[in-house]
């Protein structure tokens, strides 16, 4: 199976919010899809799941026209997609009858996904001291993090072959945020396809192996990720030494990214020039508590990208 994305185009009026558009999904696993607000992502989503028209190109799903309705698909969208005023069971039975699941299974998956998210209280509250049942929770009576939750629920309760998480981690604690990471991590196990739009690029990095960056529909960086870092080098060198080392990393010609402190972040222009420092400290007999060169972070690379196509304007 692949997800392929041919030069998709789409516009409002004479505004292009889609700009020619390619990507392919040829294996199992994560791909990224970055840009700034209003960079194009969330409508491409819309797109690929049939939510809206487009102007030109084609999105493909082995080889034949997508089709969200009928095709195994999980969507957890940014924006809440809930309805406030209804029993969370009756919502999550309602979106399990629109994917084809059996009422009887549905109330099965529905109890293993409540348990695992810890929402079980309010899915399926206990017996009142008389022994009643009472109703399940309504959607606003939730907090935001109860209610991603849920809608993450709602994503997997058809068991998708092919997954969309948009800002999956929007709005959670720490603790939270580790349990939607082991599920995502479960699903990638599956053998899964999965599409994440997030603004959290430490998450990007990861679990995500590709990746397209938009900025206003335009595609400003697309690759696989790992390579796109190998391309920069090990420019980035994190410095810790046990004495002021400011003339050695001028006399060299060294950029100073940041000083906090503990330590320097350095840009280098090459592992040479990163050795030729610690050479230098060496032979001064200055103690290196720390010396870790690596290359840009996702974070880097994406403010480069973006931030200096906005700054040339």
């Amino acid at each position: 199976m692949a997800l392929s994305v041919q030069n998709l185009t789409k516009k409002y009026g004479e505004k292009v919010v889609v700009d020619n558009l390619s990507f392919e999904m040829n294996k199992p696993g994560v791909f990224a899809l970055l840009g700034t607000n209003g960079a194009g992502k969330t409508t491409t989503i819309r797109i690929i799941l049939g939510m809206l028209s487009y102007n030109s190109g084609k999105v493909l799903w082995d080889g034949k026209p997508f089709d969200a309705i009928n095709m195994s698909v999980g969507y957890l969208a940014e924006e809440r997609g809930l309805y406030p005023k209804y029993s969370l069971l009756d919502q999550l039975l309602y979106f399990a009858k629109l994917r084809n699941v059996p009422k009887k299974e549905a109330i099965k998956r529905i109890k293993y996904w409540s348990e695992r998210l810890l929402v079980e209280e309010y899915v399926f509250p206990p017996k009142t001291r008389r022994g009643r049942n009472t109703k399940s929770n309504r959607t606003e009576q939730l907090s935001k993090g109860n209610q991603q939750k849920i809608q993450l629920m709602a994503a997997l309760l058809a068991d998708p072959q092919f997954l969309i998480l948009d800002e999956p981690l929007s709005g959670l604690d720490p603790v939270n945020t580790d349990l939607f990471k082991q599920i995502i991590r479960e699903e990638i196990a599956k053998e899964k396809y999965l599409i994440m739009s997030s603004h959290q690029m430490p998450t990007i990095e990861e679990f995500c192996s590709d990746i397209v960056i938009l900025d206003r529909g335009k595609t400003v960086l697309q690759g696989n990720l790992n390579e796109i870092k190998k391309g920069y080098g090990r420019v980035n060198l994190f410095i810790k030494a046990d004495k002021d080392i400011n003339e050695h990393i001028s006399q060299l010609g060294i950029k100073i990214q940041n000083k906090t402190p503990s330590e320097y972040h350095l840009k280098v222009q090459n592992e040479e020039q990163a050795m030729a420092l610690l050479s230098k400290l060496i032979e001064e007999k200055i103690p290196v508590v720390k010396f870790e060169l690596r290359e840009p972070s996702l974070h880097e690379i994406f403010v480069e990208k973006v931030g200096n196509v906005h700054e040339d304007e």
